[in-house]
């Protein structure tokens, strides 16, 4: 039985529930960050499925004003076991250092990436069904205002059409082509 076999699998899982988790506490950060509301179903399933972790971690790092650092350790760490557990799996090994870059990367990555499927989700609500309101349309309501805001000063008003969504991702894909790549570059330059 060839070792790739078993292998492919178990990355598969390890990836999937990692990468699960740490979407959850990064958007509960994130959903803190911008004073989502806290009673919304959404925020709360989020708040129930990493309380206990949080709980334990929050008595050890303390939140740095407003910012939630215990949620950002907790991201880091897992996501830094994960890519340990992944490369090992797959015969590489890597330093500490340049582990702790490529898994910032896979961060950075992953907050750009909720931005970019927040703002398109968003207009695409808009599209179909405005003026409603739900949970999913409140969050992301409250993730996206912030960005949204930044555009519609740069961007003049089209006589009731709103291109700030477009201005936003076409700025979060720009983020994700010069941020990743010296991370990326970097990690390899460490190793």
């Amino acid at each position: 039985m060839n070792a790739n076999y078993m292998t492919d699998p178990i990355i598969f899982i390890i990836d999937s529930l990692a990468s699960l988790y740490i979407l959850a506490v990064m958007l509960r950060f994130l959903l803190q960050w911008s004073r989502a509301e806290f009673y919304n179903p959404i925020s709360q399933f989020l708040v129930k499925i990493t309380h206990p972790v949080l709980k334990i971690l929050r008595r050890y790092v303390p939140p740095a004003g407003k910012i939630d650092t215990s949620s950002i350790v907790l991201a880091l760490g897992l996501q830094m076991l994960t890519d340990f557990a992944i490369l090992a799996l797959k015969g590489f090994s890597i330093g500490i250092g340049a582990l702790a870059i490529l898994s910032v990367a896979n961060l950075v990555s992953l907050i750009i990436n909720i931005f970019i499927y927040a703002v398109f989700a968003r207009a695409i609500l808009s599209w179909i069904n405005p003026g409603s309101f739900n949970a999913a349309a409140s969050i992301l309501h409250n993730l996206t205002e912030p960005l949204l805001d930044v555009c519609r000063k740069f961007i003049p008003d089209f006589g009731g059409i709103d291109l700030s969504p477009l201005a936003a991702l076409i700025l979060l894909q720009l983020a994700k082509m010069v941020v990743l790549p010296p991370l990326h570059q970097l990690a390899s330059l460490i190793n």
